[in-house]
């Protein structure tokens, strides 16, 4: 997709995506009215809300005081399409995508914003997040993956410009895809054609979150955890699924995913020189995938052979002679699960051993 980009008239434009969101909208746009940094724009995208979110809204259009824009997508687009046209329709310099329902410490955006400035930075990335319930109190749990981020490294901060180093380990091992947890240049994003796969049914900020980690020149990444994170019990991600539309919902993102990863390695002069490099993303992308739906298979009772089959019902067509990839793949995931089911045997084992030596 290219685009031309367009002058910046603000620092930060936080972006959001809105559906039925009346419960918690107020909340959540309120967590960014009271930032310590002020430079901001909200554009939030109503995506077709069958709830009272697009009044709620406009209700809080005075205090913004002309800071927070409202429109209306003519079809629902999922948060992908209302993502991207959030994105388009922006004009900070830096972009941040908050969901409806999610709350953003009072420093966030100063916080990165100053970091992005500091090192002329395409991403400022934060490595976790809290946890909060339906009432918004925080839940003692933090979702963190600084340790592995920040493994062998000093400080509160890293300045990234090692494509090398972001894929020592798998992308999805070290990062999490979800787009709320970073600050992009918005003129990368868009230059890049970095834009939410809408085709993608699942797992989607995991498809995109290839973009910004391979195409980025410099990504600062930062202890500081800055998020709230709600999750709610209608959650798309809860959705109850029969069989074959969970294997349809997870072999989607595999098929769509490494079109779209594709297409960005494609823009890449690093993956023409080390082109075992491209195998070893789209392998890790796919493998990680297709673990999801094998745990919730075992979950399920699903045999190996009924998945296998149900896959080749469902998208057997789109196979053509090299149907029996699916196959080695099944056989490759299952055989990692059992590698690492044995090791935690054979870990708890050694506890309890250790655990009787030393009551002795």
């Amino acid at each position: 997709m290219a685009l031309q980009t367009t002058p910046a008239s603000c620092a930060v434009s936080v972006v959001m995506p809105m559906y039925n969101a009346e419960k918690y909208l107020v909340e959540s746009l309120d967590s960014v009215l009271m930032q310590t940094f002020q430079d901001f724009e909200v554009v939030l995208v109503n995506d077709c809300s069958t709830d009272n979110s697009r009044e709620v809204a406009e209700s809080c259009l005075k205090k913004f005081g002309g800071r927070l824009k409202i429109y209306d997508n003519v079809v629902n687009s999922k948060a992908s399409g209302t993502r991207n046209r959030g994105l388009l329709l922006s004009r900070g310099e830096y972009i941040f995508f908050l969901d409806s329902d999610d709350l953003l410490m009072l420093n966030g955006l100063e916080k990165m914003y100053t970091l992005a400035k500091k090192y002329d930075a395409d991403v400022v990335s934060l490595g976790g997040f809290y946890n909060i319930n339906e009432k918004g109190t925080r839940i003692e749990s933090i979702s963190n993956r600084n340790d592995k981020i920040f493994e062998d490294r000093k400080g509160e901060i890293f300045v990234d410009e090692d494509l090398t180093w972001r894929l020592q380990k798998t992308l999805a091992y070290r990062f999490y895809g979800v787009p709320w947890l970073r600050l992009f240049r918005r003129n990368f994003l868009i230059e890049n054609g970095i834009f939410f796969p809408e085709n993608v049914s699942s797992c989607e900020d995991v498809v995109w979150k290839h973009g910004f980690l391979l195409l980025a020149k410099r990504i600062v990444h930062v202890k500081d955890i800055l998020n709230f994170y709600r999750m709610s019990d209608d959650s798309l991600t809860r959705t109850k699924r029969n069989a074959v539309q969970y294997i349809h919902y997870r072999m989607n993102t595999i098929f769509y995913g490494i079109k779209w990863i594709e297409d960005i390695i494609d823009k890449s002069d690093f993956f023409k020189e080390n082109p075992h490099y491209r195998y070893k993303v789209l392998g890790d992308f796919a493998a990680d995938i297709f673990n999801r739906l094998l745990i919730t298979a075992k979950k399920r009772n699903w045999k190996p052979a009924q998945v296998y089959e149900l896959v080749r019902q469902e998208f057997g067509q789109d196979f053509g002679e090299n149907d029996v990839l699916v196959a080695i793949l099944s056989a490759m995931v299952n055989e990692c699960q059992k590698t690492i089911e044995d090791d935690k045997a054979q870990i708890a084992e050694l506890k309890k051993r250790l655990k009787d030596r030393r009551a002795s």
